[in-house]
């Protein structure tokens, strides 16, 4: 397992805040760090580089100084033009991590190295991380089944046991992951950080609207829908949602066109359609509240800790 130096004590927990399109913000990234833990968002939140630019000073402005680093979120696919103006923005800001979705190039990963940055690398496949590794990444995100966002098939299980056979970086866990039992059990599978997303929507500070987030408390794991029919990558939705917009239930595995940038304009289908269209995690069953980011990060720390203690009482019951 490995954590790097940037990491190394100034975690509280081993946790990541997902990036989440149209709902992760300052407000939710600061709160995270400010509570020990990793937050981020997607580039992309803000329709403008200028704008993405502005929000990198407003989380650099309301960090403590014993905050934990931050993420930002970049789309590399060749139908986001704004990929290269939010890369020179990172480097030129020097952002502590970014999260690379849907590419893994050598290029953008040479260019975050190049003040210090680290680059985590979403995948859900064995074939997706080979080639992540290959560009040089220093950290895999390996989104299982079950995980909200543009979410794998894969167990988790077999996706951690294949990623280790060959990648001994940081590797991060994703997928149904609610409490501070689950992040240990994502430690003892082999990853080295929880990557958190669904129960991050269901805190008080994020853009996601009330009616999301009361979908979040209702909604159970049966009303998960994996399609590609919205973005044109596989993600998860809630069924509510989904039947709310106006989508054909029976034709949801029809694939989409995949575009982002400049299907992200304000009157845009797509990004109207996921502000409609809500994405969560099979998960979704073990949310119940809506706390605010620091007393959730508290939660899960004591959770984490009675989890720490009960695996060492299973040690002694079960000695060889």
């Amino acid at each position: 397992m490995s954590l790097p130096a940037l990491l190394e004590q100034r975690l509280r927990l081993p946790l990541v805040a997902a990036p989440m399109f149209l709902v992760s913000n300052p407000a939710l990234v600061s709160a995270c760090c400010n509570s020990g833990i990793v937050g981020s968002f997607p580039a992309l939140n803000q329709r403008e580089s200028a704008g993405f630019a502005a929000w990198l000073d407003e989380i650099e402005a309301s960090l403590a100084a014993d905050a934990a680093p931050f993420a930002v979120n970049l789309i590399v696919h060749n139908s986001n033009p704004r990929l290269q103006a939010d890369l020179a923005i990172c480097v030129e800001r020097r952002v502590p991590i970014v999260i690379t979705s849907l590419g893994a190039v050598k290029e953008v990963v040479d260019a975050v190295h190049s003040y210090g940055g680290l680059v985590f690398h979403d995948v859900t496949t064995r074939r997706h991380a080979e080639k992540a590794a290959e560009a040089g990444v220093d950290g895999l995100i390996a989104v299982a089944a079950g995980a909200g966002g543009h979410a794998g098939t894969w167990s988790p299980f077999a996706l951690l046991a294949e990623i280790r056979q060959f990648f001994d970086k940081t590797v991060l866990l994703s997928g149904c992951l609610n409490h501070g039992h689950e992040i240990l059990a994502a430690q003892l599978l082999g990853a080295d950080l929880a990557y958190m997303g669904t129960r991050f929507i269901a805190t008080t500070e994020n853009n996601a609207s009330a009616d999301y987030k009361a979908m979040i408390l209702d909604a159970r794991a049966a009303d998960i829908i994996h399609t590609p029919a919205v973005s044109g990558v596989p993600a998860s939705f809630m069924r509510q949602s989904l039947e709310q917009a106006g989508y054909d239930l029976k034709q949801l595995q029809n694939k989409g066109d995949i575009n982002y940038g400049e299907k992200l304009k304000p009157m845009d289908e797509e990004a109207k359609a996921w502000k409609t269209v809500w994405s969560a995690g099979q998960g979704v069953g073990g949310i119940d509240d809506l706390p605010s980011v620091q007393e959730l990060v508290a939660r899960l720390d004591r959770e984490y800790r009675a989890a720490l203690t009960r695996s060492q009482q299973l040690g002694q019951r079960w000695p060889r």
